[in-house]
C-alpha cells in the first residue's frame, strides 16, 4: 500500500515538475521569485518536519499521513486556480506542509510494520513507487501542459486525492492501525544520536539529498549545453538512463542490505556516488556522462535503502523525532547544496562544485565503516 501511494505521489509530482517554473513565470515575476516557489515548498517541509511525530502520535500516522496528502491535494488545485503569484506561493508553501506530514508519518509506519530483517528489501519496494512514478510523471505533464499549464495542477490534484483516500481506508491493517496513546510518545532524538548507525544514516541522508536532489539537478543540465553543446533534451535523456538503472538496481540493492549488512551497503553507496561525482564534470561526451549518472544510479539504489533500513533498526517500533530530523537532513542538504554549489562553481569552476559533493559522500561512506560489523541481519523465513 505504501508504495502504491508512493506512487500516485510521485507521478503527481513528476507532471508538475517541468510546468511549475513556466506557470510562476507567466505572472511576470523574476527568476529568483520563480525559485522560491521551487524552494518555498521545500522550506515549508523543512519547517514542518519536527512537528509531525506529534500529530501521529495524537491522531496515528495512518490518519496523519492520508491528511498531509490532501492538503497538497487541496493546495496543488488551489495553485492551479491561482490569480496571481502570492497566490500560487502560498498555496505552495501549504502543500510543503502535508508533504512534510506524509513523508515523516509513511517512513515511522515502514519502519514500525516491518520486522528488522526485511527493511531493506521493504525500504527497496516503498521506494521503486517513487521511481517509477518520477519517471512517468514528466511524460504525461508534457502533455498535460500542451493543454493548458494549469491542467498538470489539477491532474496532480486528482493523484493525490486517489492517495489520500487509499491511505485513509486500506491502509489500516492490525498491525499499523492507529494507536494514539497507547504506545510510547517515540524514542528521545538524544537516544537516537547516541548510536552511531544512526550518525552515519543522517550524514548519508544529508550528502546524498545535497549531491542528488540538490547539485546534480543544478549543474548537470548546465554541463550538458555549455561544456557538452547538447540541446537540453540530452539532459532528460541521460538523467532518464541514470532513472532506469537505479530501478532495476534497487531490487537487488534492498536484498543485499538485508542480507549482508547495512554497513557494508552505506560505505559501498558512498564510495560509488563519490567516485561517479568526482568523474562528472570531466567526461568527454553525452555518452560517457549517461555512463557515469548510470553508475551513480547503481550508489543511489544503495543509497535509498540501507540509510532508512538503519533508521528503522535504531528505533524500532518507537519512531518519533529521530525519524523527522531523518526526513529533514535530505531537505536541508537539498535546499543548501544547489546554493552552495553554484557559487563554488561561480568562483573556482564546475570541477569544484561536483568535488565538495563527492567528499561529503566519501566522508559519509568513511564514517558509516564505524558502524559494528556484526551487524548483519539474517532474512526471516
Amino acid at each position: 500500500m505504501l508504495s502504491g501511494i508512493a506512487f500516485l505521489v510521485a507521478v503527481g509530482f513528476g507532471v508538475i515538475v517541468p510546468v511549475l517554473p513556466v506557470f510562476a513565470r507567466s505572472f511576470g515575476v523574476t527568476d529568483f521569485l520563480v525559485g522560491a516557489v521551487v524552494s518555498g515548498f521545500a522550506l515549508m517541509r523543512l519547517v514542518t518536519a519536527p512537528a509531525c511525530p506529534a500529530i501521529g502520535h495524537r491522531i496515528g500516522e495512518r490518519t496523519t499521513l492520508a491528511l498531509g496528502i490532501l492538503i497538497v491535494a487541496g493546495s496543488s488545485a488551489a495553485a492551479g486556480l491561482a490569480r496571481s503569484y502570492p497566490q500560487l506561493l502560498l498555496m505552495r508553501g501549504l502543500g510543503g506542509v502535508g508533504s512534510a506530514m506524509f513523508t515523516v508519518s509513511a517512513m515511522t509506519l515502514l519502519v514500525r510494520s516491518v520486522e528488522s530483517g526485511r527493511r531493506g528489501r521493504a525500504s527497496a519496494v516503498y521506494q521503486s513507487g517513487f521511481l517509477i512514478g518520477g519517471m512517468a510523471g514528466p511524460a504525461v505533464g508534457a502533455l498535460l501542459a500542451s493543454i493548458s499549464l494549469r491542467a498538470p495542477f489539477f491532474f496532480y490534484a486528482g493523484t493525490l486525492t486517489v492517495a489520500g483516500v487509499v491511505g485513509l481506508v486500506l491502509l489500516s491493517p492490525p498491525a499499523v492501525r492507529d494507536a494514539g496513546a497507547s504506545r510510547p510518545p517515540g524514542m528521545p532524538l538524544a537516544a537516537a544520536l547516541a548510536d552511531v548507525r544512526y550518525r552515519a544514516a543522517i550524514a548519508t541522508m544529508f550528502a546524498q539529498g545535497w549531491q542528488s536532489q540538490g547539485v546534480r539537478s543544478t549543474l548537470i543540465p548546465v554541463l550538458v549545453v555549455e561544456t557538452l553543446h547538447r540541446t537540453p533534451t540530452w539532459t532528460a535523456i541521460a538523467f532518464a538512463a541514470s532513472a532506469i538503472v537505479q530501478t532495476a538496481a534497487i531490487g537487488p540493492a534492498g536484498r543485499a542490505v538485508d542480507d549482508r549488512g547495512r554497513r557494508r551497503a552505506m560505505v559501498a553507496a558512498g564510495v560509488i556516488t563519490g567516485v561517479a561525482s568526482l568523474a562528472t564534470p570531466f567526461v568527454p561526451t553525452i555518452w560517457v556522462l549517461a555512463g557515469v549518472l548510470c553508475v551513480y544510479g547503481v550508489g543511489s539504489a544503495l543509497h535509498s535503502t540501507a540509510p532508512t533500513a538503519t533508521v528503522g533498526d535504531v528505533v524500532g517500533p518507537l519512531g518519533g523525532q529521530p525519524i523527522a530530523i531523518f526526513s529533514m537532513m535530505g531537505d536541508v542538504g537539498a535546499i543548501v547544496g544547489p546554493l552552495a554549489a553554484g557559487a563554488i562553481a561561480d568562483r573556482f569552476g564546475m570541477p569544484a562544485a561536483f568535488a565538495l559533493g563527492a567528499v561529503l559522500l566519501l566522508g559519509a561512506a568513511a564514517y558509516s565503516t564505524r558502524m559494528p560489523r556484526d551487524e548483519r541481519l539474517a532474512v526471516v523465513a
